[in-house]
């Protein structure tokens, strides 16, 4: 039942979102470089943040740090998508951002924290030039949450919960990129 309470949130979310981004212009006009031939609503994407806050709420406030980080590479992001920030900016808050979630993740290994970090922003970005790209990342992303969940029922590395608020908040993204947008 909880997991029916958090489908209709993340809808409901997300209708108002497109409509608040309707209202104030927050939309992608097609360039020469653009995948897309249609003016597009930019930040839809708040959605994955929106699920990890439900769940973050209702599950007694588990992973802080990566909530933290992730709240600030939210904010980065769809700042990001109305104004059209520089690198300069970007790049320290989402080191920080992605640093913050990888301590939560990892604790001390600090081999481990350098190397994910590099890892990490990198496709942090490439998701950021891929969103939405006839739900190419959508799949990804659903595939690889997937792939832990399964690890997870072997190994227990994290709240099952976590993995499936976000797979669910991927998948109201993408029924929204197919059939609205």
């Amino acid at each position: 039942m909880n997991y029916i309470f958090i489908i209709g949130a993340l809808f409901v979310f997300e209708l108002i979102y497109f409509s608040i981004a309707n209202r104030f212009n927050i939309i992608d006009k097609p360039n020469e470089r653009s995948s897309h031939s249609e003016i597009t609503i930019r930040g839809g994407g708040i959605i994955f943040y929106i699920a990890i806050l439900l769940f973050f709420i209702l599950n007694d406030f588990q992973y802080p740090l990566f909530v933290l980080g992730l709240t600030a590479v939210a904010v980065l992001s769809l700042l990001d998508d109305i104004l059209t920030l520089s690198s300069k900016i970007r790049l320290p808050i989402q080191f920080l951002s992605v640093g913050l979630m990888l301590y939560q993740v990892l604790g001390n290994q600090w081999v481990l924290l350098v190397i994910g970090l590099i890892i990490a922003t990198g496709i942090l970005n490439a998701y950021n030039f891929m969103d939405g790209i006839n739900g190419i990342t959508g799949i990804y992303s659903l595939a690889v949450l997937l792939s832990l969940t399964y690890l997870n029922f072997e190994v227990n590395f994290i709240n099952p919960d976590f993995l499936y608020y976000s797979i669910i908040g991927v998948i109201v993204f993408n029924f929204f990129l197919i059939f609205f947008l």
